[in-house]
């Protein structure tokens, strides 16, 4: 007779309990400028078991032919978003799988993107944080950056209005704006397993 599988076993991790087999995934997402990558790295730095995933590190891979989300040829810009979101996915599956809990650094623009993260995720439970400074916010952050980080971009109030109309009620949104880096990833790790989970 065969033994019945093992149940699961439960770590205790800052975000409470959880099964090891299906560690959570953050996606954090946010306007140009509202510190993604800075806090998802500050955040996968306060874990145990991390692993940070960043979107214009992933583009980066493209030797030839990369087109940016705001490029043309439009189609192939849409065509290069939706492979970036599913090879994030993809890495944050198989590292989640291996034990890790993942920190996804991507723009979500709309309903139907964080959908599609959310459906490329399943099993894995997803914490969804936003991180919102505001506008005027956003834009100095973007000055002060490296040149080379810099991104240009002018329609701040339409993403800004579109997310908000889109999922606004979905996940943690979270007024950074006047946090520090490391303010804002503390209380991330205190209190997103509260306050952003989403499936």
């Amino acid at each position: 007779m065969e033994n019945p599988p093992a149940a699961p076993s439960v770590v205790l991790t800052p975000w409470g309990m959880t099964t090891a087999d299906v560690p959570h995934c953050l996606l954090v997402t946010g306007m140009p400028g509202a510190g993604k990558s800075t806090v998802t790295r500050l955040v996968a730095e306060r874990l145990p078991r991390s692993a940070r995933l960043g979107g214009d590190e992933l583009n980066k891979m493209i030797v030839s032919g990369f087109v940016w989300a705001l490029g043309e040829p439009a189609d192939e810009a849409a065509r290069q978003v939706a492979l970036l979101h599913r090879n994030l996915c993809s890495l944050a599956n198989n590292f989640a799988d291996a034990g890790f809990t993942c920190l996804i650094d991507a723009m979500v623009p709309s309903r139907a993107k964080l959908d599609f993260f959310l459906s490329l995720l399943t099993p894995h439970p997803v914490l969804l944080v936003v991180l919102s400074p505001g506008i005027e916010v956003c834009r100095y952050r973007n000055t002060i950056r490296d040149p080379r980080d810099r991104f240009d971009f002018d329609g701040y109030e339409a993403l800004d209005n579109d997310m908000k109309r889109e999922f606004g009620d979905a996940g943690w949104w979270f007024d950074t704006s006047t946090l520090t880096p490391d303010q804002t990833a503390d209380r991330i790790v205190r209190d997103a397993h509260r306050r952003a989970l989403v499936y």
